[in-house]
């Protein structure tokens, strides 16, 4: 029994976690939000030890923020933040999908085919909790033939951080089928071979992101004067 108890509480604490991170990157808990571990282990009925291992797994993803006396708060990035994270994403993603081009005969390219079309589904139905989700999977699946875990590690990492924005970007910037067309695009270059083009063309597919979000912070911050 005692042998099971450290699995049993990773299970718990991996439960906890993934139910705190939907409800962040669904927008359920906003930037600023307060998160209490009591409140939490009553809520989840669990001990502290699990919410508090959950809330530093959110702290190293950049979900929230842990200060002391002031418990754990949900991150809130300026406009700053997010142009450095989109910034980072051009140079790291540019990398894997050029190597995952040169496999231009693999199976994951068909995955990140069917996950855009879940993709296109929820914009269809305007499933906007699936959106940013959607958008990470496909992604990811499309680098996955680069074999670079620990970039792929890191990508999912700032995909997590941005996924909010992306909701943003897609709903107010009515970016939904413009950003459908350029996945598609990318799977064509991917499945062609066609490294240096997918780099580019990736490269300003996310630019086109960070533009739409820029304009959506300056309009937003027009609206509040």
């Amino acid at each position: 029994m005692k042998k099971n108890s450290p699995i049993a509480r990773q299970t718990l604490t991996g439960a906890v976690t993934e139910a705190l991170r939907n409800r962040i990157l669904s927008g359920e808990l906003p930037d600023g939000s307060q998160l209490r571990q009591e409140a939490l282990s009553l809520e989840f009925g669990v001990s502290r030890v699990p919410v508090r291992e959950a809330l530093r797994q959110l702290e190293a993803e950049g979900l929230i923020q842990i200060f002391d006396h002031k418990g754990a708060i949900v991150t809130k990035f300026s406009l700053d933040d997010i142009k450095e994270l989109l910034d980072i994403r051009v140079m790291v993603e540019g990398d894997l999908i050029e190597r995952a081009a040169n496999h231009a005969e693999s199976t994951a390219f068909n995955e990140a085919e069917n996950i855009l079309n879940q993709f296109a589904d929820a914009l269809a139905q305007q499933d906007i909790s699936l959106w940013g989700r959607l958008n990470a999977h496909f992604h990811l699946a499309l680098y996955k033939p680069a074999n670079r875990p620990h970039s792929l590690a890191l990508v999912e990492s700032l995909l997590n951080k941005t996924e909010r924005y992306t909701r943003m970007q897609i709903l107010y910037a009515k970016f939904d089928q413009q950003a459908t067309d350029e996945h598609r695009h990318l799977i064509d270059f991917c499945k062609a071979g066609e490294g240096k083009k997918a780099r580019e063309y990736l490269s300003e597919h996310i630019l086109k992101a960070e533009k739409a979000l820029e304009d959506f912070f300056a309009q937003r911050q027009h609206s509040e004067r």
